[in-house]
Order: C-alpha cells, then sequence, then structure tokens
C-alpha cells in the first residue's frame, strides 16, 4: 500500500455525544475517545483514514428537539476533525432517526454543505428496519446524492425481554447484532428498496452479520417455493411481485452482492470464507469497530486476514484500502 488503510468502522465517542449518553444516565458504554487518541489507534494499526460514526443508540433518545440538535452538533464536530486531519478522518453523517422528516433535511445540509462523506444509520428504529416504506423519503434524498450508507446494527425491542442481551451473560453485541444488520438487508431486498434507490451504496458492518450465510437459502426459497400460490397472497412483497413471483436464486444472490460488507470482528477465515462468496471482491472494506474493540482486536483482526488464505496481496490490498477508495474518491 502506498498509504494506509481506510477503516470505514471507526466509532467516536464526541464531548456533544458522552454528555448527551452520560444525561440519561450512561446507557452504552462511553469508551475513551478523543481524535487524538483515534489518531494514536490508527497510526499503530497501519490506518491512514478512520471514516468516524456512531454506534447504537444514535442520538435519538426520546425527544425529537433535542435529537435534531444532537445530530448537527456531532456532524459539526466530526466536519471539524475532518478539517483540521483532512487525511486521516472522514465522517458518516449521523441523523435524528426515526424523525424522518428532519433526518431528510440534516441529510441534506450534512452531504451538500458539510460535505461529510456519508451516512450513517442504524439497521432498524422502534423495530422498523432500513427498507420500511416509512424510511423511503430519507432513501429518496440519499439517493439522489449516490450516497455512501453505513448500516450500523441497534438493539431491537424483542431482544429487550432480559435487559441486556438474550439471557444474562450473552449481551446482544455478542450475537443480535448481527442478525439486526441482516434483517436490514433482507428489508431492503423484500421491500425492493435496492430496486428502487440504485444509486445508494449500502454497507453492512460486520460482513453483513449472517447475511451471507442465509443468501443462498433465501434465493433457494425464492427460486423453488415462492413461485405462486399460496405464497403470493401469504408472503407479498414488493420484490416477489415486480418479478411476478419467478424469482430465480441468482438475482437474490446477486442482490446481496451489490452490498459492500466491512470485516469488523468478522476478519478469520470461517467468515471471510462465507463473505468472498457472496461479495465482489471490489466490495469488501476494512473496519475495526474501535473504541468498542479495543487495540488487540484490531491486530487479532488485521493477522487473522492476513493470515487466511483467501486472498492473494493484490486482493488484501484492495480491501485494506483500495475498495474504499472507490467509494470515497477525496482519499485518495
Amino acid at each position: 500500500m502506498s498509504k494506509g488503510r481506510i477503516d470505514v468502522h471507526s466509532h467516536s465517542m464526541t464531548p456533544a455525544y458522552r454528555a448527551a449518553i452520560q444525561a440519561i444516565g450512561g446507557i452504552i458504554r462511553t469508551p475513551d475517545w478523543s481524535p487524538e487518541l483515534s489518531l494514536g489507534h490508527m497510526d499503530r494499526h497501519g490506518i491512514e483514514t478512520g471514516v468516524l460514526s456512531l454506534s447504537t443508540p444514535g442520538v435519538h433518545l426520546g425527544d425529537d428537539a433535542k435529537a435534531k440538535d444532537l445530530a448537527r452538533r456531532v456532524n459539526e464536530e466530526h466536519a471539524s476533525y475532518i478539517a483540521q486531519w483532512p487525511t486521516r478522518f472522514g465522517a458518516f453523517a449521523t441523523l435524528p432517526l426515526p424523525n424522518v422528516e428532519a433526518a431528510c433535511r440534516e441529510a441534506e445540509y450534512a452531504l451538500d454543505v458539510m460535505k461529510l462523506d456519508g451516512i450513517g444509520v442504524l439497521a432498524s428504529y422502534d423495530g422498523k428496519y432500513m427498507g420500511h416504506p416509512d424510511f423511503d423519503p430519507l432513501l429518496e434524498v440519499l439517493n439522489k446524492r449516490h450516497a455512501v450508507v453505513l448500516i450500523h446494527p441497534n438493539n431491537h425491542p424483542t431482544t429487550e425481554v432480559v435487559k441486556k442481551g438474550i439471557s444474562p451473560g450473552i449481551g446482544n453485541f455478542m450475537i443480535e447484532f448481527l442478525f439486526d444488520t441482516t434483517r436490514a438487508a433482507v428489508n431492503l431486498l423484500f421491500t425492493d428498496a435496492l430496486h428502487r434507490f440504485p444509486n445508494i451504496r449500502w454497507i453492512l458492518s460486520h460482513s453483513g452479520g449472517t447475511t451471507p450465510f442465509v443468501a443462498w437459502r433465501i434465493g433457494e426459497i425464492c427460486e423453488r417455493q415462492m413461485n405462486g400460490a399460496p405464497w403470493d397472497t401469504q408472503y407479498p412483497s414488493a420484490f416477489m411481485t415486480r418479478h411476478q413471483f419467478k424469482v430465480t436464486r441468482t438475482q437474490v444472490l446477486d442482490a446481496f452482492a451489490s452490498f459492500y460488507y466491512e470485516t469488523a470482528l468478522s476478519a478469520g477465515r470461517q467468515p471471510l470464507a462465507t463473505t468472498s462468496e457472496i461479495a465482489k471482491p471490489t466490495n469488501i472494506l476494512f473496519g475495526s469497530d474501535w473504541p468498542y474493540c479495543p487495540d488487540d482486536m484490531t491486530q487479532d483482526m488485521i493477522e487473522a486476514r492476513a493470515h487466511c488464505g483467501l486472498f492473494d496481496a493484490a486482493q488484501q490490498a484492495a480491501i485494506d484500502r483500495g475498495n474504499a477508495e472507490a467509494l470515497f474518491p477525496r482519499l485518495k
């Protein structure tokens, strides 16, 4: 690599966001973070640029007006880091979803005026996944701008029966995050959002959760079972209807191949073997999930991919940097 890695899954804990989380009782971890600490992590691991984003729960903490204000403040903080270190930081703008109207206006401002690099969304809001018709006005805004959109998992209400996970000792971050991302990807397919908003470049966190593993299953079911009655009335969807319930496995796999897959916490041979089967070679990206994943885990991810035996040197370099350069031309 002539330059270092581009990390598309690099979280921040800006002063405004930390204060907002602490004000409501610290509902998530607030790890030590500053742009200087982030730069130190990047320098230790050969990362040239970190594209910053927020993790769950985002900025909507129960109040529409406060969410709008917090989104703007966080986006301004991210913009200030880019202004000071233009080659070292990028940012996915945060939005005050599920307030769709406010999210549209913030997306317009963040992309058109602030010139941030993309948009960060959670896979679901109040149990509604990306692709739900309620979000269509926002997707229209993003589609018009050919936006790059990072999907990060959220805590779905069904996983909160036992607080902090499905049972004591198993936090949502262990496996439920993966399912949340998978549900968003599948919903974008079946609501036909991928077809209706073709200019959006979607990045799925953590190699798409379980999306690569279930892609063949979904394609097989669509082709062999859902091609007529009673499926057309029991399981109607915009995707199946557009194809008159004559969907092939290849069409489904091609749809999943249109996503980008970043490799945070999915960098071993087992997940990467599945990811590389479904993803285009140009659509696999490097991610660290720092600071929620500490330094030693970043190193584990780098070493695991380096020794997985699945990619040659040119492919490794493309994952580290080249594929992301195509999404973020200013970083070339």
